[in-house]
């Protein structure tokens, strides 16, 4: 009977032995999957320290007593809409995005100062304070015009230094759909076509102006060239000439001349010809 039960002990004992092994095993192994850097939390040191550089991605060691704790480095995205304050005190709603990553070489730092939850510890803060503090500077009717390109840069340069120095690499910042109170909205859509209508005719005042101004001076060189011209004409070059038309028109082969009188100048008087 004892002789039987020996290889049923032997079995208990190989398979005890077989979980140890792999209770022993997973406690003192680790895996980090890709995406992912692993921080080691030394549990009888001083836990996690800061300058020492995450674990990436593969297969590594630990002791049994420690544990690991995991973050992912992939870019996320933070989306919220807001609700801000002009110059004058006018409610803006907007919708911004945030593509952000933790800096992978200050993991310690983050875990040991903000913790896993950084987005809503210091992401979502950061974007409400500073959309508010740059918004406050501007009029509605910049926001949606003239000062759009300007307020997206400067809430970019402002989110970045905050994010940088919670350890948060900044990647691009999408502010979309302002929505100003429709009453404005419609104010500032008339304001834009008067001005627009204002320009239209400004231009077409400088276009008659310039018209008019052309016609005057057209006018102008007429009238010297006609003084020019009265001023060169005497009644002795108009008889001249006509005596030169005159004796043209006699040697002329194909004209017949027919003279019945003089004129008040002297010059005869051409009737008919073939």
């Amino acid at each position: 009977m004892e002789t039987s039960s020996r290889p049923i002990k032997l079995v208990a004992l190989i398979s005890g032995l077989f979980v140890a092994l792999l209770i022993s095993w997973s406690s003192i192994t680790y895996t980090i999957p890709s995406g992912y850097a692993g921080l080691v939390f030394r549990t009888f040191s001083d836990g996690i320290n800061p300058d020492e550089a995450p674990a990436g991605q593969g297969f590594h060691f630990k002791a049994p007593w420690d544990r690991v704790v995991v973050y992912e480095i992939r870019q996320k995205e933070m989306q919220q809409k807001l609700d801000v304050l002009s110059s004058n005190l006018l409610k803006i709603q907007l919708d911004m995005t945030v593509f952000h990553e933790p800096v992978r070489e200050a993991l310690g730092a983050l875990e040991i100062e903000r913790g896993r939850d950084y987005e809503d510890a210091v992401i979502v803060p950061s974007m409400r304070s500073v959309s508010r503090e740059v918004f406050a500077k501007y009029l509605p009717e910049e926001i949606n015009t003239s000062k759009r390109e300007q307020i997206q840069v400067e809430i970019e340069e402002r989110l970045r230094e905050k994010l940088a120095s919670n350890f948060i690499k900044l990647n691009d910042v999408l502010i979309r759909n302002i929505r100003l109170p429709q009453t404005l909205e419609e104010a500032i859509e008339r304001k834009l076509q008067q001005e627009q209508e204002s320009l239209e005719y400004e231009f077409r005042l400088e276009k008659e102006t310039k018209e008019a101004a052309r016609k005057r001076i057209e006018a102008e060189g007429v009238r010297d060239f006609q003084d020019i011209v009265s001023e060169g004409i005497s009644d002795e070059l108009l008889r001249w000439k006509g005596i030169e038309a005159t004796q043209n028109l006699a040697q002329s082969n194909n004209t017949k001349i027919v003279v019945v009188g003089g004129g008040d100048d002297g010059l005869p008087i051409i009737l008919g010809n073939n």
